[in-house]
């Protein structure tokens, strides 16, 4: 079996035994307004350099890495075509991926290390600490996921599809029971993910995720709404504001 190795781009074919693509690109900086947001501080007044701080050493702790796998996708039957064939559940990511002839389906996450550290600094009473920790972690996990997807991107510009924002289990009517899939198909074992037997992600910084590719068209061009604007929840304390939309 060849050595598998890190590299980072995208593979539209692979042939039995071919080693999958894995992104393990450093994590240099963690975004300070997403911290904030993530801790639940949005329109709060709080110390900045407590939140940079937190950010940075998040940053060292972080130990990203990622993995994915594209698969054909026959969406007038909604299945991903894999071995054995993995049927799409639910209306809000069969709408989502409509049209699309092929998915990638990838994991993420920012390792252990940063996980051990949220609990320590809780244990030893560092609340309002740890709560910053744990929210720089999501927003590094995130940023690795974004990161991977401008990896990819380039490559399916090239093969003339457009590519479709990621949707994970538990968006929208997505049940959670299908992680199981994605755990598999993403090949997730591969970095260090599993699933607990309440079906959450370990370690908890991590991320499933399927993204649609579909072929360009005249009226396949623009993607749809992502993330939080696609979202009609408008008073999450979370919600990261698209543009021109005042604060609350």
């Amino acid at each position: 079996m060849p050595q598998r190795r890190a590299y980072n781009r995208f593979i539209y074919s692979r042939d039995e035994g071919e080693i999958m693509p894995i992104y393990n690109a450093p994590l240099t900086a963690i975004d300070t307004m997403e911290t904030k947001r993530y801790a639940g501080l949005k329109n709060a007044r709080f110390d900045d350099a407590k939140i940079a701080s937190a950010a940075d050493e998040a940053a060292l702790l972080a130990a990203p890495r990622g993995i994915w796998q594209q698969y054909a996708y026959d969406s007038s039957r909604s299945c991903v075509l894999s071995d054995p064939p993995f049927p799409i559940i639910g209306r809000s990511i069969q709408k989502h991926l409509d049209r699309c002839e092929a998915v990638i389906i990838l994991a993420a996450t920012v390792g252990e290390g940063i996980e051990k550290y949220v609990t320590e600094s809780f244990d030893a009473g560092n609340y309002a600490y740890a709560v910053l920790l744990d929210a720089a972690a999501t927003a590094a996990v995130e940023q690795v996921a974004d990161a991977m997807e401008r990896t990819i991107r380039p490559a399916v510009d090239r093969a003339g599809y457009t590519m479709r924002w990621r949707y994970s289990p538990g968006y929208g009517d997505w049940p959670l029971k299908e992680q199981p899939h994605l755990i598999r198909l993403s090949h997730a074992d591969e970095i260090g993910i599993h699933l607990t037997e309440s079906l959450m992600l370990w370690p908890r910084k991590s991320i499933t995720a399927i993204i649609g590719l579909a072929k360009k068209t005249p009226s396949i061009q623009a993607l749809p709404p992502s993330g939080c604007a696609s979202c009609d929840k408008l008073d999450c304390p979370s919600r990261r504001l698209p543009s021109g939309e005042p604060s609350a």
